[in-house]
């Protein structure tokens, strides 16, 4: 099933189903249906998955349908527009979070930024520049233990905070460079989107497209600051993929400008067959911490980027487009760079 959630002018959230070019407004059917997250608290109730009660209802009988190729098409603020697929009405409570080096190609490009580091601190020393790093020994982890026997608990993976619902955009929005930065780059992958039932399970509903926006240039300069990288606008969508296999998904990722294609990934591999962590160890890792298992908080969980584009481009410009795409994944997730022009002003704090 593909779910989006939209907004229309004037009048509010809608959640939609998407058959073909078609969205059945699902809010049409029933008002009290505008977030997905509404939805899967009454499948809940009634004791169902959201995929089984959305098509056991009558939905169809009283189908008000839009085309699917104008929301596509419509920028945020338009008469129409795409919001993220899955979110919070109080964005404190969406928590974005997600997995690092669980790909053999992001293990071999943070490598070479790990060793960068480490070069540059230590002044060219050779020998570190020999020895393994941490990047290089975290996945090595994850090779050998990130795909335990079912019941038995693995390696933890490389973990990270991005922030609260307040930095998720959606389809078509800005993804923004911040004014204390000199770039960012985009970070094709694949979003586990989740809610926390009031028995403390957490319930994944499916997946999204993902766009995990970084600081490369910081996370670069000093391994130490890739924690501060990863706080970022960052995007997900435009569609919840509720039946999609996790195993062998391919995509591709372009970056344009203008009429320019300025960056082309090539194909990009993830799904666990080409990962060093399953999926069920990725989330045990995630939801093992109790403050991850707040009745009705929504997570947003990145499982990790292949390749990236940072090193092989020029810098982000204004309203350069990146698009990317993943085979059953439904629509392309395109978002648009926005830089804001750099300020070196510090944060002044008062007393209160």
């Amino acid at each position: 099933m593909r779910l989006i959630q939209f907004m229309i002018s004037g009048i509010g959230r809608r959640v939609g189903l998407i058959e073909e070019d078609s969205v059945f407004d699902l809010s049409s059917f029933n008002p009290d249906w505008n977030s997905i997250y509404k939805i899967f608290f009454n499948a809940l109730q009634a004791g169902k998955n959201l995929e089984g009660y959305v098509y056991n209802s009558d939905f169809r009988k009283s189908p008000v349908t839009r085309g699917y190729h104008e929301l596509l098409t419509n920028r945020p603020g338009e008469k129409m527009w795409i919001l993220p697929p899955l979110d919070h009405s109080d964005p404190a409570h969406c928590v974005v979070t997600g997995t690092g080096l669980t790909h053999l190609g992001s293990a071999s490009q943070r490598n070479t930024m790990h060793k960068i580091a480490v070069h540059l601190s230590d002044g060219g020393a050779t020998d570190e520049l020999k020895q393994k790093t941490d990047s290089q020994k975290m996945f090595e982890m994850g090779l050998e233990g990130g795909k335990p026997e079912s019941g038995k608990r693995g390696i933890q993976p490389e973990w990270f905070y991005k922030g609260t619902g307040s930095i998720l955009r959606g389809h078509n929005d800005f993804l923004d460079i911040p004014s204390f930065s000199e770039d960012c780059g985009e970070e094709p992958e694949i979003a586990g989107c989740y809610i926390i039932g009031n028995n403390l399970v957490p319930y994944r509903l499916g997946f999204s497209i993902g766009n995990e926006w970084s600081d490369h240039i910081t996370e670069r300069s000093n391994y130490l600051w890739l924690a501060a990288s990863k706080l970022q606008t960052c995007s997900i969508g435009p569609e919840l993929i509720t039946n999609q296999s996790f195993k062998n998904i391919k995509g591709r990722c372009r970056i344009h400008r203008g009429s320019t294609v300025i960056y082309n990934s090539g194909e990009l591999l993830t799904g666990e067959d080409n990962m060093s962590h399953s999926l069920a160890n990725l989330e045990d890792h995630h939801f093992k911490f109790h403050q991850f298992r707040v009745p009705g908080d929504v997570h947003i969980h990145y499982f990790g980027t292949m390749k990236l584009s940072s090193g092989n481009r020029v810098a982000y410009q204004n309203n350069d487009k990146i698009q990317i795409h993943f085979e059953g994944m439904g629509s392309d997730l395109v978002n648009y760079v926005r830089r804001i022009p750099f300020d070196s002003i510090p944060v002044t704090v008062q007393k209160g």
